[in-house]
């Protein structure tokens, strides 16, 4: 199994993902080829927390030109983990 800094990449911070942490909601970017499974125990392992649930989705590549040239960004991996009440990441709070 790959380390936890490898499965987690970054978080996410838009308003909408700000909103869900009120809910013990938190949204990260994560390798593409890891399941809900490795993903629940990276984000224990790296916060501390316990994780009740998780949602992944894959991001695809949008389509890009500048000028006559054509290309696409790359796709991408997304996990909504919920944590259960009362756990919270302090990474977030200061967003």
């Amino acid at each position: 199994m790959a380390s936890p800094h490898d499965i987690i990449i970054r978080p996410i911070i838009t308003e909408k993902s700000n909103k869900l942490t009120t809910e013990s909601t938190y949204v990260f970017e994560v390798k593409r080829d890891a399941n809900k499974i490795e993903i629940a125990k990276a984000v224990e392992a790296l916060f501390k927390v316990t994780v009740m649930d998780v949602n992944t989705m894959n991001v695809p590549g949008k389509l890009k030109r500048q000028g006559r040239s054509e290309g696409r960004t790359p796709a991408w991996k997304k996990a909504i983990v919920t944590l259960k009440d009362g756990d919270r990441i302090p990474l977030f709070e200061g967003a």
